[in-house]
């Protein structure tokens, strides 16, 4: 590599001259990867995965094992480093190295950018179903049986817009944009990204979805007999067929369902009442009511739950269906409306934080394995997020954590017997580092 080594004079502060080099020596700016290098070794989620992978290189020719190769990406996407092409600046990075366990000699660098490309096109189909088991065999293996009873699986879907000439890549029209669309099943209580599945760009919503839930469900059940297993989306996955799929296995569920004018006559009492009092208190008025309702294609009638609300000018109607038997209020203040949280930001975790649509490969079947990387990413950052708990950090955004405790200065010094981290005295959360750094130590 060209090192750059002249100086520069950027004019003074009172009698001191400022002046610029790079003879800094071994510098790197994301010394916090130290948390991510603690947490891998406490969940193990990369080794894991790697196990998953076929190998089919020269073992007399390998430098860098599908293990090794798999943490640096992972890694680099935890630190905001989402593009293959990253590699070739990075891996020299003493950082990086120290986190893939490698020691700073400058002729053990790690893998470069056409090495990591190989990799991600190397995955085929079998490949991706070993992985995916293996993401679930995770979740589960880490999960703690819930203590009400109940595991709450959040399903939803997002669109990832393509680029060029990629395979399954078709326009959307609610979109109004070619893309995939990916459907992602998330932990309701933990918040924990269970499973992505890659689709084509025009599906509907609920396609393929029932599956991979009867197949959760399953899990579930045979780790933990008789927990209940509740289904939490919104209006996309409104049909008779998917709620006769949950059904027929004994899934529960609450979901959103699309409004009309049938179902605006079960909640035309209550919405008399909340306007009334609206007008007369002039504030926002819910009121919550239920009925039965069958639509023209449906073979049953099922229990909908209404909420009827009346804001400053407008009325404002919502509905969902739902096998449960809780109060109206509780299934839809105290449980449907948790799925924000619990799902459509922790998309906007994987998507905006992780980069998880950063899908820009030909082959769908690449895009896929892709997006179990930045999978990994998200769960790696969660559970770093978990190890902040009742810290100011416990709720943050996955950028927040990256940015206060990854993204930290450091100048890294290799001995003998040891390789040094020395952190910057005037690091922000160096208490707070220092002490997530001692619980996953202890973990």
């Amino acid at each position: 590599m060209t090192q750059c080594s002249g100086k520069l004079e950027l004019g003074a502060i009172g009698k001191r001259t400022i002046s610029v080099d790079f003879n800094g020596g071994a510098i790197a700016s994301d010394g916090g990867i130290l948390l991510l290098r603690e947490v891998e070794r406490r969940v193990g989620l990369i080794h894991r995965l790697s196990g998953c992978l076929e190998d089919r290189r020269d073992p007399n020719r390998i430098r860098h094992t599908v293990e090794d190769l798999l943490r640096q990406r992972v890694f680099q996407i935890c630190c905001g480093y989402e593009d293959a092409n990253d590699a070739d600046r990075l891996r020299s990075d003493p950082a990086l190295k120290t986190a893939c366990d490698r020691e700073l000699d400058p002729d053990d660098d790690l893998g470069s950018q056409p090495t990591l490309t190989r990799l991600e096109n190397a995955a085929d189909n079998d490949t991706i179903q070993r992985l995916l088991q293996s993401l679930v065999d995770h979740w589960l293996e880490h999960r703690q049986r819930p203590a009400d009873g109940r595991i709450i699986l959040d399903v939803d879907s997002t669109d990832d817009e393509t680029h060029g000439q990629q395979e399954f890549a078709e326009f959307h029209g609610y979109y109004r944009h070619y893309c995939y669309q990916p459907v992602l099943i998330h932990d309701g209580e933990t918040g924990d990204l269970i499973l992505p599945f890659l689709r084509p760009g025009r599906v509907s919503a609920r396609l393929g979805a029932d599956g991979l839930l009867i197949y959760l469900a399953d899990r579930v059940r045979e780790k933990w007999p008789g927990v209940q297993v509740i289904v939490r989306g919104d209006s996309g996955y409104c049909g008779e067929d998917f709620y006769l799929e949950l059904e027929t296995h004994g899934i529960d569920y609450v979901l959103g369902i699309a409004k009309n004018a049938n179902l605006n006559k079960l909640t035309e009492t209550a919405m008399k009442a909340a306007r009334l009092f609206s007008a007369m208190t002039e504030r926002k008025t819910t009121i919550y009511a239920e009925g039965r309702y069958q639509a023209g294609s449906w073979t049953t009638s099922r229990r909908v739950i209404a909420k009827a609300e009346r804001l400053k000018d407008k009325d404002n109607q919502r509905f969902v269906v739902t096998t449960l038997d809780e109060p109206p209020a509780w299934i839809y203040r105290e449980f449907y409306v948790k799925r924000g949280e619990a799902s459509e930001n922790r998309i906007k975790d994987l998507k905006l934080d992780c980069s998880g649509d950063r899908l820009s490969c030909h082959r769908f079947i690449t895009n896929f394995f892709r997006l179990i990387l930045h999978t990994a990413a998200y769960t790696l950052m969660h559970e770093l997020r978990k190890a902040c708990k009742n810290t100011r950090f416990g709720r943050a955004r996955i950028e927040t954590l990256r940015l206060r405790l990854v993204k930290i200065g450091v100048r890294i010094r290799q001995t003998t017997r040891r390789i040094w981290f020395h952190l910057s005295e005037s690091t922000p959360e160096k208490e707070l580092w220092t002490e997530i750094m001692r619980k996953l130590v202890a973990a």
